[in-house]
């Protein structure tokens, strides 16, 4: 007889049936005549009620049977008259896979995060993490799903690189030179002719400038893969490796490529609620009460739509009211995501696209806005075509721009900010042959993840998470 997975038992009605499930106890409590197991394969938040008769098994067996114990049960599925559960399983023959000793990490209740991280290869098994996995896939599915329904093409991008695409140079070295005698000229910098690639090479920021280049062949794509940053940065936002969705489209202006990335997180969201609702519903209820509400007011509501001078306005504004920030809010700063917080979710209480950054903050690629913006009365520096999309409790999810699609003004940028010329050539060249308007934005999964499930620390929305001084499992 065949396996019967958990999430199947719980939909069946068919009582009467001999079934098999396998899993691992979640808990175990007994009575005198009866043991009760809650077992979870992994299938679904929810577990399988097993219930063995005391006399018709040895006391030894139930002895063994301890919280993580894997089983294979082998019973009959009937109604069950217990309330919150439709039905279980009456035991005919119980077989322990594997035992699971007092010293089993995950045992004991109530647990910290930051304990648990400590054992991410045990904590999987848990309720939380299990129900953040099967949502962190789901929103896979979503992605893919999306993307495919809306023409574009699925391109992957290197994850090995000469170029930096942020021009930051926080990366992840790749190399096969003997760390213990580097070859160096005469100025002291390292030669890299004899190492594999005869040049100095890293692990990606992103795969936007490769996709540029798919995008003027096919006309819309999409990268979904994984990316590094060597950014010492220990916040509940960072990762050293991390997954990121990157669309790359031909033909679009600023106003479409705010329609793509608010229909698009609109999607994922929805399909959030109809797909992972006994998940949602678990998270809602231990993690963040007000998940499901929070999710469902991202569907329904339009994202306001906001140039950063006058974000920058209503910042200002408010410290002039009294409010404090940490940091400082004048036009030509980066905000902060408290400040991203503060217009999402205290000003317009709605998820907001912020446009027309300075210049001097964002990326080469970023078009040139043709007017120069004014502000208190006095016309500023240069503004881009970029949007970030910001989220309540999160702040930025999403980074996009119109990209700078003339050869000369991206060559004058790239020279400007000193981006080596001879790592960048064939990315010009799409600028020299047959060039378009185009743009794109970049979304971090985990950000999503990080929304979609309420949990608060990015760490904790990854399998095995990558930080400072952080590589094990």
């Amino acid at each position: 007889m065949k396996r019967t997975k958990v999430v199947e038992i719980l939909k069946s009605v068919d009582y009467g049936k001999e079934v098999i499930v396998k899993g691992w106890v979640r808990t175990h409590r007994d009575s005198k005549s009866v043991h009760f197991i809650a077992l979870n394969d992994g299938s679904t938040i929810k577990n399988v009620q097993i219930v063995a008769d005391t006399d018709k098994f040895d006391a030894e067996l139930f002895k063994q049977i301890t919280t993580g114990a894997c089983l294979s049960v082998t019973g009959v599925l009937t109604e069950s008259p217990a309330a919150g559960q439709s039905s279980e399983i009456q035991a005919t023959a119980i077989e322990i896979y594997g035992t699971c000793p007092s010293d089993y990490p995950m045992q004991k209740k109530g647990q910290s995060f930051e304990y648990m991280r400590q054992y991410a290869h045990m904590r999987l098994r848990t309720n939380t993490f299990g129900a953040v996995m099967r949502i962190r896939h789901n929103m896979a599915i979503a992605i893919h799903k999306y993307f495919h329904e809306h023409g574009y093409f699925y391109f992957h991008t290197p994850l090995i690189t000469a170029s930096d695409c942020e021009g930051a140079g926080q990366m992840f070295q790749v190399t096969t030179k003997n760390l213990y005698d580097l070859k160096k000229d005469e100025n002291g910098s390292i030669i890299y002719d004899d190492d594999f690639f005869g040049k100095q090479t890293s692990l990606t920021v992103s795969g936007q400038l490769e996709g540029e280049l798919g995008a003027t062949a096919l006309g819309q794509i999409y990268t979904f893969g994984p990316t590094f940053r060597a950014e010492n940065s220990n916040t509940p936002r960072h990762l050293a490796e991390f997954w990121m969705i990157e669309p790359e489209v031909c033909f679009i202006d600023m106003e479409d490529l705010m329609d793509l990335e608010e229909d698009f997180i609109k999607y994922c969201v929805k399909w959030a609620l109809d797909n992972c609702k006994d998940d949602l519903e678990f998270l809602n209820k231990m993690i963040d009460k007000g998940l499901i509400e929070r999710l469902q007011s991202v569907i329904k509501e339009d994202f306001v739509r906001l140039p950063y001078t006058k974000g920058i306005e209503i910042l200002q504004e408010a410290v002039k009211n009294g409010k404090k920030f940490e940091f400082p809010c004048n036009w030509g700063d980066d905000l902060a995501s408290e400040h991203e917080r503060y217009l999402v979710e205290e000003y317009f209480k709605k998820p907001v696209i912020m446009t027309n950054y300075p210049k001097a903050i964002k990326a080469f690629y970023m078009k040139i806005d043709e007017k120069k913006p004014i502000f208190n009365g006095k016309e500023m520096e240069e503004t881009v075509q970029g949007t970030d999309v910001l989220f309540p409790a999160i702040g930025e999810i999403i980074g996009g721009s119109v990209r700078e699609e003339s050869y000369d003004k991206l060559i004058n940028e790239i020279k400007s900010r000193d981006i080596p010329m001879k790592d960048m050539w064939w990315y010009l060249d799409t600028r020299k042959f047959g060039s378009c308007p185009h743009g794109g934005f970049g979304l971090g999964f985990e950000r999503l993840i990080l929304f979609v499930t309420g949990m608060q620390n990015i760490r904790d929305v990854i399998p095995f998470p990558r930080t400072p001084k952080t590589a094990d499992f």
